[in-house]
C-alpha cells in the first residue's frame, strides 16, 4: 500500500494546489478511502496515559489537518492514537486569501498562511457530538481574527464554553503566526490573564485538561516563563511546537516569493526538539509535553520522547507519507522501544535527560 501511496497517488495529489490537494485528501477519507489503508495492528508498549486520558498510541494528527472534525475516526483507523481538531474559533471565518498553502518539496516542508479557516465553534461542537468516537479527541481553539488582542480573553472563553462539552483535552492556541497579533499573548503576563480566566471557567464547568500551544520562535527566557505560568496555573501540559517564520537554511529556491506564513516540516524538527527539552528541563519534567514539528519517522518520534515529550503530532510528515505513515510510526516505535530496553513510552520519556 506504501508504494501505491509513493508511485500512484502522492505524484497526482502533488501536482495539484496543495490546499485543494488537502481537500481532496479529506473528501476521499470521507468516503471511504482510510479503510484502503486501515491497520488492526496493536501495541501495548505505546499505550500511553495522560493528563487523565488514555491514548491507544502516543502518535496524533496535529490541529490544522482536520480543522472542521469531519473525519476523526478515518484517521483513528490509520493508526492515530488522537486527532487535534482545529483550531476552531468563536465565528466561522474563511481565512487569508488563497493561495495560502504551499510545498517546498526539496526541504520536505510546508509553509500556510491558512488563517483559522473553520467553520465557527457552534458547528463544530454539534458535530462533534454526533461522533462516536474511536480516539482521544482534543479540540484546539483560537481568536477570531478581527478581534482586538485586549478583547482576546472574552472571544476565547465564549468559544471555550461551546467546545468544552465534546472536547476530550482543550488546546489554546496563542501560537500561530497568520492571525495579527496573536503571539502577543505568550508574554507572561498575557498568558497569566488567559490562562486564569480559561481555568476558572473550567473548573466551573467540569475540569478537563487544558494545555497550552506555544511557538518555536521564543527565547529561552521566554519560554522559561511560559513554563512558569503553566505550572502557576495548573496547565495540564505544553504543546511544542506551532510553526516557525524562520527561513533560515532551506533549500527551495525563491521560498521569498511565497511571502508570509508558518513553516512546518523537517527544517522545524531540531528546534522544536530543543523547546521540548528546554519545558522538561524547566519544568523539572513534570509538565506533559506534546511534541510536534518535523516528524517522518519512527526515530523522529523517539527523539522527541526521548528529549521529554509524552506524546507527538504530526502533519507535514503525514502530507508527505501518506496514509500508512501512523502504522509505520507505530510499528517502528514499538521497535526501538523493544531494542532500547524500555518496557514503555513511560520508561522513554527524557531519557536523554538522564
Amino acid at each position: 500500500m506504501a508504494k501505491l501511496w509513493e508511485k500512484l497517488i502522492r505524484p497526482v495529489m502533488f501536482g495539484l494546489d496543495a490546499e485543494r490537494a488537502h481537500e481532496l485528501g479529506i473528501e476521499a477519507l470521507k468516503l471511504g478511502g482510510a479503510s484502503l489503508f486501515q491497520r488492526s495492528e496493536e501495541f501495548p508498549a505505546l499505550e500511553v496515559g495522560r493528563f487523565g486520558l488514555r491514548f491507544s498510541s502516543p502518535l496524533g494528527v496535529a490541529a490544522g489537518f482536520d480543522k472542521n472534525g469531519t473525519v476523526v475516526n478515518q484517521l483513528a483507523s490509520l493508526g492515530f492514537g488522537f486527532v487535534e481538531v482545529g483550531t476552531v474559533t468563536l465565528e466561522p471565518q474563511p481565512g487569508n486569501p488563497k493561495p495560502r498553502l504551499f510545498r517546498l518539496q526539496a526541504d520536505r516542508a510546508l509553509i500556510n498562511r491558512l488563517g483559522f479557516n473553520n467553520d465557527g465553534a457552534a458547528v463544530i461542537a454539534g458535530r462533534l457530538r454526533n461522533i462516536k468516537r474511536r480516539c482521544v479527541v482534543g479540540v484546539n481553539i483560537g481568536k477570531n481574527r478581527e478581534v482586538p488582542i485586549e478583547e482576546a480573553t472574552a472571544n476565547y472563553l465564549e468559544c471555550f464554553d461551546l467546545i468544552h462539552p465534546v472536547a476530550d483535552y482543550i488546546v489554546v492556541n496563542i501560537s500561530s503566526p497568520n492571525t495579527p497579533n496573536l503571539r502577543e499573548l505568550q508574554q507572561a503576563e498575557s498568558l497569566d490573564e488567559l490562562i486564569g480566566t480559561l481555568q476558572k471557567r473550567n473548573s466551573e464547568l467540569g475540569r478537563k485538561p487544558l494545555l497550552v500551544k506555544i511557538a518555536p520562535d521564543l527565547t529561552e527566557a521566554e519560554i522559561e516563563q511560559a513554563v512558569d505560568v503553566c505550572v502557576l496555573k495548573d496547565v495540564a501540559g505544553i504543546i511544542a511546537t506551532n510553526t516557525t517564520i524562520s527561513r533560515d537554511g532551506l533549500r527551495t529556491a525563491d521560498v521569498d516569493k511565497i511571502g508570509a506564513g508558518g513553516l512546518s516540516g523537517k527544517p522545524l524538527a531540531k528546534r522544536s526538539t530543543e523547546v521540548i527539552s528546554l519545558i522538561y528541563k524547566y519544568s523539572n519534567g513534570k509538565l506533559p509535553i506534546i511534541g510536534v514539528g518535523g516528524i517522518f519517522s519512527a526515530e523522529d518520534a523517539f527523539e522527541k520522547i526521548a528529549a521529554g515529550a509524552s506524546l507527538v503530532q504530526a502533519y507535514t510528515g503525514f502530507v508527505y507519507a501518506g496514509p500508512t505513515f501512523a502504522g509505520d510510526v507505530n510499528s517502528g516505535l514499538a521497535a526501538i522501544i523493544r531494542d532500547r530496553g524500555f518496557a514503555n513510552i513511560d520508561e522513554a520519556v527524557g531519557s536523554a535527560h538522564k
